[in-house]
């Protein structure tokens, strides 16, 4: 059953006053940013929809050179968690409140007497979307990503999907009326000092760590991130070891070769975050996370989950795809990591689709930043992973999948989150390349409620490290967890002029790329 689509939301943005990032001269305290931020919470309950009867928990802080602070919290309302309710709280150097973002449209004012039991909505969960509640009780919540805060029992169940890939879906349901609001699945997949000899990317070098008796194919310098192998088993897995730290020869014939593409391209991912965008690993701490390869018998998909933070990758099944370990496919999974622990997206309607294009965004990145010459930088997504197809996606021209859509149209939110995709996919290469570059030209949208791009303008884009540390922004410090499309034209914008000025020439592109999709 496809996810009922929640009424689109626009990003608020309360500009208390214009602020240019500076020099550093005083940075500012991060042990003191979360108070100031609540401080402004309580002070300007306008801009915040806070009452006595809301609580708020610190998700992230990001403090920018010149000391000034965006401050991540989620919501609750009467001691229950608010879905939606998210809000980040910029100050600036001086702790002066800069602005407020948020998609919650009102305050929660919901009774907290639900008609419908536990058990009736775990029974309701079950026949919308299969699995099992595997011992963990519905959560009495409030669902505010539509326009009216409502009551509601998140419910997780988890199984397998038909292709073997497990689920861990939220089934959110009406707690007044027993109807399925939402839903999303917290597994997040792609459509689908050794030498290393990968399948895809020739010999590189890992850094492995020594053990008694050899090496293990862990990396210590990168928050000891290590592959395993499931040896085609859903369950358990073993760290790969060797005694000669020469890992795979470049062959499926030696199970250490995929296991060197997943190890490589998470290297990759983690050296890109952190030299590139300042960020510590995929949650900002410091911590690795790890690979899961020959995942289960003829898998044909590649997935992150949250729960066990870990990337895990099927060997395909021999028709349609080969193994899924390329790098763009490693940094598509690694990103998911980063979105939800920032922006958080809803793996439903608009903000999943968003979701999904930020990993293609980044795993895009990734693969320039490799600069491999076995498997060169370009907008194509799993092309290496492909036997029967060129690619799973296309960003100069998303709807070369047969399934994606190219512009924003009313109906998007209520496409699968890899097709609803597209749009936030062409804008990026817009807004990099332009609509005529040397690696491909791509059209734009003309006006009306089509999903196909058939225009002929013109634009010229600013760079893909300028649109990606643009992109990067949005999603670290201006996007909430419902944010929709209209929201993240209004984010990459303020983006934008954070990071090159009101005006500028990377600000005015934002914005004629995004029209240029369909999204004003």
């Amino acid at each position: 059953m496809k996810a009922r689509r929640s009424p689109a939301l626009s990003s608020v943005a309360l500009a208390l006053l214009t602020l240019a990032l500076a020099p550093l001269s005083a940075h500012a305290d991060k042990a003191n940013a979360e108070g100031r931020a609540l401080g402004h919470i309580k002070n300007f309950p306008g801009y915040s929809l806070d009452d006595n009867d809301q609580a708020y928990s610190l998700r992230d802080i990001v403090v920018d050179a010149d000391g000034s602070e965006h401050v991540r919290f989620d919501r609750k309302y009467k001691g229950l968690r608010v879905i939606g309710g998210d809000m980040i709280v910029r100050s600036d150097r001086n702790g002066t409140l800069v602005e407020m973002r948020r998609t919650l449209t009102r305050a929660p004012k919901a009774e907290l007497k639900p008609a419908i039991k536990q058990g009736q909505a775990l029974q309701a969960a079950k026949a919308a979307l299969g699995g099992d509640a595997n011992g963990q009780s519905p959560e009495l919540v409030i669902y505010a990503r539509g326009d009216m805060p409502v009551l509601a029992w998140d419910v997780l169940v988890v199984g397998e999907d038909a292709d073997g890939t497990p689920f861990e879906k939220h089934a959110i349901v009406s707690a007044d009326t027993g109807n399925l609001l939402d839903n999303w699945n917290d597994i997040h997949t792609a459509a689908a000092n050794g030498t290393g000899k990968s399948l895809y990317s020739g010999n590189v070098v890992l850094t492995t760590n020594s053990v008694t008796g050899g090496y293990e194919l862990r990396d210590p310098s990168r928050g000891s991130t290590y592959t395993i192998n499931m040896k085609n088993k859903s369950q358990g897995g073993t760290i790969f070891t060797d005694t000669d730290n020469i890992w795979g020869n470049n062959l499926t014939s030696d199970t250490a070769s995929a296991a060197v593409d997943a190890q490589y391209g998470t290297a990759l991912t983690w050296d890109y975050y952190k030299i590139v965008h300042g960020r510590n690993g995929i949650a900002n701490d410091g911590k690795g996370a790890y690979n899961r390869v020959h995942y289960n018998r003829s898998y044909a998909n590649a997935y992150w989950s949250d729960s066990c933070f870990c990337m895990t990758y099927g060997d395909g099944d021999g028709r349609s795809l080969r193994a899924l370990v390329s790098i763009d496919v490693a940094g598509h999974e690694m990103t998911h990591g980063v979105t939800s622990r920032s922006a958080n997206l809803t793996y439903s309607g608009e903000s999943g689709g968003l979701n999904e294009a930020t990993s293609d965004i980044f795993g895009t990145m990734v693969e320039f930043y490799a600069n491999n010459a076995n498997d060169a930088g370009d907008y194509l997504i799993g092309e290496k992973v492909m036997i029967s197809k060129a690619f799973l996606r296309n960003m100069m021209k998303p709807s070369a999948d047969g399934a994606s859509a190219d512009c924003w149209y009313s109906g998007l939110g209520s496409l699968d989150v890899h097709y609803s995709s597209g749009p936030a996919n062409h804008w990026f290469y817009l807004l990099a390349e332009g609509t005529n570059s040397s690696l491909g030209a791509s059209p734009t949208c003309v006006a009306g409620n089509t999903r196909v791009a058939t225009g002929s303008g013109s634009l010229s884009g600013i760079g893909r490290d300028a649109a990606a540390k643009i992109w990067y922004r949005a999603l670290t410090v201006k996007m909430t967890s419902s944010t929709n499309y209209a929201g993240a034209r209004a984010a990459a914008i303020s983006a934008a002029n954070d990071l090159y000025g009101a005006g500028s020439t990377q600000s005015n592109a934002v914005a004629a790329a995004w029209s240029a999709v369909g999204v004003n």
